[in-house]
């Protein structure tokens, strides 16, 4: 009796314990998971990479990265553009206007540009002032719409087809200024003495033309003219073959314009100051983890003649890098006004979609250890004068005075030269 007892009890124990183990598996069952949809995947991506490549790792930490990791992908994201918005907001806290999404239209414009010979929209190149967050015009490109209507380095965008800069942000509003050529878009501009005017721009394919060059001739001297408008990849090959013609031609020293030169590759300003510099310093980059790595110019060089280098408030990032090695290497003499200041260097990372990210991925110095971040490139000497609407033509008051002080340069040096010429003969004598 006991032991069929025993039995039962131990049977029904078992009976108790599977449905147990049946019921607490339905009451806790959670289904797993799925995995991330394409569009959280996507803002995933993004979020990676910044988190891999951002030169300043203190910051992210600062802003508790992975918590807005996090904190974004709890958000609704089923579509493109909520995946981009989610992107923008998550990269808001950076305060970092050069670390941004790119949409398919902007990353091919900017690739375009980067790779490419023209451009379609008004011409204007665009930075963030790291304080008041106004969208500022640092230059416009040679024959855009922007330059024929007047609009200068230093003018502030205010509104783009009625939508305030301030709600639109960086990209998007350099990105309302581009389109097809042929359409128009109405731009509210302030300038620095507080005026505030509308200005419809017709868009239209822009001719980049990265490099321009001529020679300039008096009754004594022969001076090489070489402009440089951006720096995209073609443009070290061109710079080199600018540099032979206008040694075919004789000339005795160089002015190089880099007015309104708002950057583009930094890889192509660090070739080109190959080109003026023999085993110098160029510039020091500074990654994510403090290592600084100094770039130093080949053995040859394609010009060793004096130079002159034109700059100004719209001579930016790359443009500037050039100009920093050519002064602190005593190889040019800078001349204009006050640089823009960006010390930071971007990648350029692809997406899905078509789209990409811009990552600022490392700060640089100029040779003798300047940090320019908001600060720019003073020249040696400072021009007061008013710019010409076209550079580099005859009215151009600030080719004259680099004119001028080539030949003073030159003058200077044949006296010199004949002064040595009669010591040597009393020598002989």
């Amino acid at each position: 009796m006991n032991s069929s007892f025993n039995k039962f009890l131990i049977f029904k124990k078992w009976i108790i314990i599977i449905m147990i183990c049946i019921f607490s598996t339905n009451f806790f069952y959670i289904p797993s998971a799925d995995a991330l949809s394409d569009s959280k995947q996507f803002v995933l991506d993004a979020w990676t990479l910044v988190n891999e490549g951002y030169y300043d790792p203190e910051r992210l930490d600062e802003l508790q990265w992975k918590r807005i990791r996090q904190k974004t992908l709890q958000k609704q994201i089923e579509t493109s553009e909520e995946a981009y918005s989610a992107i923008e907001d998550m990269l808001k806290p950076l305060e970092d206007p050069f670390t941004r999404i790119l949409k398919p239209k902007d990353y091919e414009l900017l690739k375009t540009s980067n790779f490419g010979s023209e451009i379609n929209g008004v011409g204007l190149q665009l930075g963030e002032d790291e304080i008041t967050k106004e969208i500022n015009v640092i230059s416009t490109l040679a024959g855009s719409p922007a330059e024929e209507a007047g609009i200068i380095s230093g003018d502030q965008i205010v509104k783009v087809d009625g939508i305030s800069c301030s709600e639109l942000g960086l990209a998007n509003t350099a990105s309302k200024l581009r389109g097809e050529s042929g359409t128009k878009v109405l731009v509210q501009i302030k300038s620095i003495s507080d005026e505030t005017k509308e200005i419809d721009l017709e868009r239209r394919s822009v001719d980049l033309r990265p490099v321009r060059t001529k020679r300039l001739r008096d009754d004594s001297h022969t001076i090489g003219y070489l402009r440089i408008t951006q720096f995209s990849e073609s443009v070290p090959k061109k710079i080199e073959e600018a540099l032979q013609e206008l040694k075919d031609k004789e000339v005795e020293g160089v002015i190089l314009d880099l007015r309104n030169n708002s950057g583009g590759l930094v890889s192509s300003g660090i070739a080109v100051a190959d080109s003026f510099l023999s085993e110098k310093p160029i510039v020091e980059t500074k990654d994510r983890n403090g290592i600084k790595d100094a770039i130093i110019s080949q053995k040859n060089t394609s010009f060793e003649g004096p130079m002159v280098t034109l700059v100004n408030k719209g001579t930016a990032s790359a443009s500037e890098i050039l100009a920093g090695s050519l002064q602190d290497n005593n190889r040019s003499t800078l001349m204009g006004e006050q640089t823009y200041g960006k010390g930071l260097i971007q990648s350029l990372k692809s997406l899905g979609e078509d789209s990409g990210i811009a990552i600022t991925v490392a700060s640089y110095l100029t040779p003798q250890g300047n940090n320019i971040q908001g600060k720019g490139i003073t020249p040696d000497k400072i021009l007061g004068l008013p710019e010409a609407r076209e550079y580099g033509n005859s009215e151009d008051k600030w080719v004259k005075n680099a004119e001028i002080f080539l030949n003073a340069l030159f003058d200077e040096n044949d006296v010199e030269d004949k002064v040595n010429e009669l010591e040597n003969k009393d020598i002989e004598n």
